[in-house]
């Protein structure tokens, strides 16, 4: 398959303004448009635009037309023109109808944020599960808005908005477009199935997973490295790790298990990439423990939190036992610390501090471990046996008659799932 995702060709720097609407939904919802807007200006940067200005407005509603006002639209030409910026960057989600009424009036490329997060990961995706899953997503994304990015794709010099499918098949009629995506769909289940073989091999193997997950830019990756010694792309930009990378991580106890770093959340993630993505973030579903990183610096903590909160609740991983790791404490004032909760199941670190990393990995053993419990088999019951390794680790074996007592500190998520089939062996005689 010949697919142009994640290539780059020499072109001109995008120069832009950034645009944000603030309507009445926006204020109910509880978004922060400031921190929104923030938070696009990183975006923008980490696509390698050069942002030149940043234009807000408040309305009641958005303009059916035009998004923003017509008198705005006036102050974003005259801006665009003072400044000599080539594209126009909206916070918020546009109809194709809307691109083509603004690009008609501006003459201006433009992009909105679900653009903008589609461009970046068309930048990152280097395995081939990556590949597909973001061309799915932009075909996803673009397949109702072909008619008001047609002036968008045929313009010179690439950039953001342009990478990915390519402008000849986005030019191409709808019909070619959805077989693309079910040819895309098709190439994603055969990858997602070899996917969930390998899950289910890492299980019967009684591999224990432990995944990470946060708001991008939380510290997942540097975590990652350091608690594993891996060799992973680390970058202070947001959306850095895309491809999920698990490595073996080995506790006090001398146990190994695997530790997955996932692609980091954002609030208004396009629901084409989530749906996209699903099969790598269903990762986390598979684990046994969830570690949720904070960026225990920033302003809009409580905000982020949420964001993965719910994104977990949408991957029906909600419910999993989970560790909240206030990383980059060393960033944070005292006031900050203070406000920061604790007790059981969080944890203040630094990603860099070794006591902290060593208290992680023994956070990490004592909620995965269990109760020591022992067990009298029959030596002839070699089906309940395999049980019994598959719930922890065997500490001790002895033999009485025709039985084998085993003494084992069980893993707590292996003992709810398979325990109930040694109800009738628990031996009680101590």
């Amino acid at each position: 398959m010949t697919n142009s995702t994640h290539e780059t060709s020499t072109e001109m720097k995008d120069k832009a303004v950034l645009v944000s609407l603030v309507t009445d939904e926006v204020k109910r919802s509880g978004l922060n448009p400031e921190y929104s807007l923030e938070e696009l200006v990183k975006l923008a940067e980490t696509a390698g635009v050069e942002v030149l200005s940043v234009i807000s407005q408040n309305r009641e509603t958005p303009d059916s037309k035009w998004f923003i006002g017509k008198g705005k639209v006036e102050e974003l030409r005259a801006a665009a023109e003072e400044l000599g910026a080539t594209t126009a960057i909206f916070d918020q989600e546009l109809s194709g109808a809307q691109v083509r009424n603004l690009e008609e009036s501006l003459d201006l490329k433009i992009i909105d944020r679900t653009q903008l997060i589609l461009d970046i990961f068309a930048q990152r995706a280097h395995t081939r599960e990556g590949i597909i899953q973001v061309e799915l997503a932009q075909h996803s994304y673009l397949l109702p808005r072909l008619s008001g990015h047609g002036k968008n794709l045929s313009r010179l010099g690439g950039g953001i908005g342009t990478r990915g499918p390519g402008e000849s098949k986005l030019e191409t009629d709808r019909r070619h477009i959805r077989g693309r995506i079910n040819d895309l769909k098709r190439q994603l289940e055969e990858v997602t199935r070899h996917r969930k073989l390998h899950r289910e091999r890492r299980k019967k193997s009684g591999v224990i997973q432990v995944a990470l997950v946060g708001y991008t830019n939380a510290g997942k990756s540097t975590l990652l490295k350091q608690l594993t010694y891996a060799d992973v792309y680390i970058e202070n930009q947001l959306f850095a790790t895309l491809d999920p990378t698990s490595r073996t991580m080995e506790l006090p106890s001398g146990k190994e298990i695997v530790l997955t770093d996932t692609v980091g959340f954002i609030q208004n993630l396009p629901h084409e990439l989530v749906a996209a993505f699903r099969a790598t973030l269903e990762e986390v579903n598979e684990a046994d423990l969830i570690l949720h990183v904070v960026d225990a610096s920033s302003t809009m903590r409580e905000e982020q939190m949420n964001v993965v909160e719910e994104l977990l609740q949408e991957l029906g991983a909600s419910d999993k036992p989970q560790i909240v790791l206030f990383n980059k404490k060393d960033a944070c004032s005292p006031e900050q610390l203070q406000m920061l909760p604790t007790g059981k199941g969080y944890r203040k670190i630094s990603a860099f501090d070794e006591p902290d990393l060593l208290s992680i990995r023994e956070l990490i053993q004592e909620e995965l471990t269990g109760d020591t419990v022992k067990f009298r088999i029959p030596a002839d019951r070699g089906d309940i046996t395999s049980v019994v390794y598959r719930i922890g680790d065997v500490i001790e074996t002895a033999y009485d008659e025709n039985d084998v007592i085993y003494e084992v500190q069980v893993q707590k998520g292996e003992y709810e799932k398979h325990g109930y089939l040694l109800n009738d062996f628990i031996d009680s005689s101590d």
